[in-house]
C-alpha cells in the first residue's frame, strides 16, 4: 500500500485541506465507490487492458520500453480550441492522424503519428534519432490530416531533444537503463525521472508549500508496468505507490461522479472556457483534489475486497476511459491549461 512518506500523496492531501474552490464530499464516496467497483469488475480491468487497446505495442521488448518513454515524454496538451463545446465528436478541422484507415485525435493521435513513423521507416523512438534529427523531419512525423496542427508542436521538439541528450549521455541511449537503476522500485524510478528530465518536473508553489503532481513521470511507470503486465521492464515491488494521473479529463469524470465538487464561481470559470495557468491555486486545487479523491476511493474499495487487487493506476485507466465514453453527458467542461507537464 501507499507509504506515508510518499510526496504526491502528502501533497494531494495537503492541498486537499488548504482548497478553497475544490472540495471532496465525503458522503458520495461510497456510491462512487460502489459505481467504480461495479464496473471495473464487469470490465475485468487489469493490466491487460492497456493491451487491448488498438494503437498500443503488442510487442514487450526493449524497443517497446523507447516507445512508452517518448510517448509519455510527449504525453501532453491535446485539447483543441477547435472544441469549444468539448463533445466526442470532434470538430472536423481538429488535429488528427489517419493511421490504418481511421482519423485518431487526443493522446491517440500521438500513438498513431508514433506508429505510422515507425511503419515508414523513420526510428522515431530511438533517443539517438530524435537527438539529432531537424526540426523539419520531427515536425513531419506530427504532421496532421486535418487543417489544424499539433498542438505546442516547438514545445515538443524541445522536450524531445532535452530528454535525448539526457538518456545519450548518461543512460546510454535507452530508458531501459534508467529501469535497470531503479531495482524494481517505482519510487525509487520516478527520483530518476524527475531528477535527471526537466519536462517531468511537474512540481508547483501552493499555500508557500512545494506540491508535487508528477502526472507524466507516474504515468510512464503505470504503462510500463501494465504495458510489461508487471513482468520484466514492469515489475516494480512498489507499483502501488504510484496515484493517479491528474490532467484535465480524469477530474471532469471525477466530478460527474461525485467525488468532486467546486464552488459556483470556479463553475463560473470552467463554463466561460476561462484559461487557468499552470501553478495557478484553483488549477492545482483541481489537480491535487483529483488524486486524493482516488486515493480515497482506492482505500475504501481496499477495505471492501482486499482480494480485488485495484491500484490507483488502474483506478485512473477505468475513469479516463469511462471519461471519455461519457464525454456528451458531463455537466462541468474540463478545465483549459497549456503546459508540458500534462
Amino acid at each position: 500500500m501507499p507509504a506515508a512518506e510518499n510526496k504526491v500523496l502528502a501533497s494531494a492531501k495537503f492541498i486537499s485541506e488548504n482548497s478553497k474552490n475544490v472540495f471532496i464530499p465525503k458522503e458520495n464516496l461510497s456510491s462512487a465507490v460502489e459505481t467504480i467497483m461495479e464496473n471495473m469488475k464487469m470490465r475485468e480491468y487489469s493490466t491487460k487492458t492497456w493491451n487491448e487497446h488498438p494503437l498500443h505495442p503488442k510487442v514487450a521488448d526493449c524497443k517497446t520500453v523507447d516507445w512508452i518513454f517518448l510517448v509519455d515524454l510527449l504525453n501532453f496538451s491535446f485539447w483543441s480550441d477547435l472544441d469549444v463545446k468539448d463533445k466526442s465528436t470532434p470538430h472536423p478541422d481538429r488535429y488528427a492522424i489517419n493511421y490504418d484507415g481511421t482519423l485518431y485525435t487526443g493522446y491517440w493521435s500521438l500513438c498513431a503519428a508514433i506508429n505510422r513513423a515507425l511503419d515508414n521507416g523513420i526510428p522515431i523512438t530511438n533517443p539517438a534519432y530524435y537527438l539529432k534529427a531537424s526540426d523539419e523531419e520531427l515536425a513531419a512525423i506530427f504532421k496532421s490530416d486535418t487543417k489544424e496542427s499539433a498542438p505546442m508542436l516547438d514545445e515538443r521538439i524541445r522536450v524531445m531533444r532535452e530528454a535525448a541528450q539526457v538518456l545519450c549521455q548518461k543512460f546510454d541511449g535507452s530508458f531501459a537503463n534508467c529501469i535497470m537503476q531503479a531495482n524494481q522500485s517505482a519510487s525509487k524510478l520516478l527520483d530518476i525521472i524527475v531528477d535527471n528530465f526537466a519536462s517531468f518536473r511537474d512540481i508547483h508553489e501552493f499555500h508557500g508549500k512545494k506540491v508535487y503532481i508528477l502526472k507524466r513521470a507516474q504515468i510512464l511507470i503505470a504503462d510500463l508496468w501494465a504495458c510489461f503486465d508487471g513482468q520484466s521492464y514492469g515489475e516494480f515491488n512498489d507499483i502501488d505507490s504510484i496515484t493517479m494521473f491528474a490532467d484535465y479529463r480524469v477530474p471532469q469524470a471525477l466530478y460527474q461522479l461525485g467525488l468532486l465538487r467546486y464552488s459556483p464561481q470556479l463553475i463560473k470559470k470552467l463554463e466561460k472556457r476561462e484559461y487557468f495557468p499552470s501553478g495557478s491555486q484553483d488549477e492545482v486545487e483541481i489537480r491535487g483534489n483529483s488524486i486524493w479523491a482516488v486515493e480515497l476511493a482506492r482505500e475504501a474499495i481496499h477495505k471492501i475486497d482486499p482480494t480485488l487487487n485495484i491500484n490507483a493506476i488502474l483506478i485512473d485507466f477505468y475513469i479516463w476511459d469511462m471519461a471519455k465514453e461519457i464525454q456528451d453527458q458531463m455537466t462541468v467542461p474540463t478545465h483549459c491549461t497549456r503546459s508540458c507537464f500534462y
